[in-house]
């Protein structure tokens, strides 16, 4: 866990992922997407990480891919490296979205393209109120449906809303993302790293397992029936009473004290 293209700092149970570009705005670089598909995919094995936060350094979360870097290296492809590099940013999704552990997103300042695809892969979002949020791509003459958003998205926020913000491509700030759903929080941008740890400390001291099966459940139901989805919720229900977890939580509610999940942190 030594990524060179973004900081990575572990603390009581919580890894911090950190962009680090903030003179280019956190712009994504082939190396900063590379680096964070290999984080997010071992960090599925590293049981002392419990719950991850994702942020930016300086005035920005991340602007999308680096117009010298990427954006220009691109026009150089043939059809086959093009496929070759959307591929490789859809993979950053799938790594966050198969990872078990809930992900944070701590949105210092604009997310926009590539950066708010990045931000709504996360399981919540937490905002500061200068952070507005813009799914460009139709600006640059590509689809809106660009690393999952096509998919994630109307689930968020509804298909119309969806369809607005992704054909439109236009800037929504902070209080709208929120009042629609997209963020679930706004704080101002000095409370913004405590928000955001204090959410992540507090999934960290949850019940992994049946945290994860959350995260698990949360995406298999969209394929599901109704029939379906409760055979499913069913089969978790009765593996997780199995679990200590659910003995502990159990006993902490007859005793009227806080639970103490196995692993979580003090």
């Amino acid at each position: 866990m030594n990524p060179q293209s973004f900081r990575y700092e572990e603390s009581q149970a919580v890894a911090t992922l950190t962009l680090d570009r903030p003179a280019r705005l956190n712009a994504l670089t082939f190396e900063v997407y590379r680096e964070l598909i290999e984080t997010f995919r071992a960090l599925q094995a590293r049981e002392q990480v419990r719950a991850v936060v994702l942020t930016g350094a300086g005035e920005s979360f991340c602007s999308g891919g680096d117009v010298q870097d990427i954006i220009g290296e691109l026009l150089k492809r043939d059809a086959d490296g093009l496929l070759q590099f959307t591929r490789m940013t859809c993979e950053l999704v799938r790594a966050m979205r198969a990872l078990h552990k809930p992900i944070v997103a701590a949105l210092n300042g604009q997310a926009a393209g590539a950066g708010a695809a990045i931000a709504l892969a996360a399981d919540l979002r937490i905002a500061a109120e200068q952070a507005r949020i813009a799914f460009l791509f139709v600006k640059l003459g590509l689809a809106g449906a660009d690393m999952g958003v096509a998919w994630l998205l109307p689930r968020l926020v509804g298909l119309g809303r969806a369809s607005q913000l992704l054909m439109t491509g236009e800037f929504t700030d902070a209080s709208e993302a929120q009042r629609i759903g997209l963020y679930n929080r706004v704080v101002p941008r000095s409370e913004l790293a405590g928000a955001a740890r204090e959410a992540a400390l507090l999934l960290a001291r949850g019940p992994q397992e049946a945290l994860a099966a959350t995260k698990r459940a949360l995406q298999r139901e969209l394929f599901l029936d109704l029939d379906g989805a409760l055979e499913e919720e069913a089969r978790i229900q009765a593996e997780l009473m199995q679990r200590p977890d659910f003995r502990e939580g159990y006993q902490a509610f007859r005793e009227r004290r806080p639970p103490r999940f196995f692993g979580a942190p003090e």
